[in-house]
């Protein structure tokens, strides 16, 4: 399982990331300054996640501290994104509340194995 988060923190949100932003380039013109910031803030937070990702992977200390950040970071720019209007999204109207509600399990499932997990104690003690 660990193993599993390692790799969404190294290639599934780096890619998820990069789709965002390549949907975004198009409406920068449009949107402005608001997009490009979560743009940005969503990059940053993505670079967070991959050092979290390598040090996990590298058995560093401080591994597990540098991902739970990333993944509490990576919730609120996600949350940030889903109830902002900057973001170019296909949502129906009326569904933002279960994307909340699911970026919140995903991220909250994850931080709860990260504390709780004998394997994850096991590797970093």
């Amino acid at each position: 399982m660990l193993l599993v988060l390692v790799l969404l923190l190294l290639f599934g949100h780096p890619v998820r990331a990069a789709a965002m932003a390549a949907s975004a380039l198009s409406l920068l013109s449009v949107r402005g300054l608001p997009l490009a910031t979560l743009v940005l803030l969503r990059l940053a937070v993505t670079a967070v996640g991959v050092a979290g990702g390598i040090a996990i992977a590298g058995r560093r200390a401080g591994a597990i501290a540098l991902a739970q950040a990333a993944l509490a970071l990576s919730a609120g720019i996600d949350v940030l994104t889903y109830l902002t209007p900057f973001a170019p999204n296909n949502r129906a109207p009326g569904d933002t509340p279960f994307y909340v509600t699911a970026t919140l399990l995903y991220h909250g499932g994850w931080m709860l194995y990260l504390r709780y997990s004998k394997r994850v104690r096991r590797t970093f003690e």
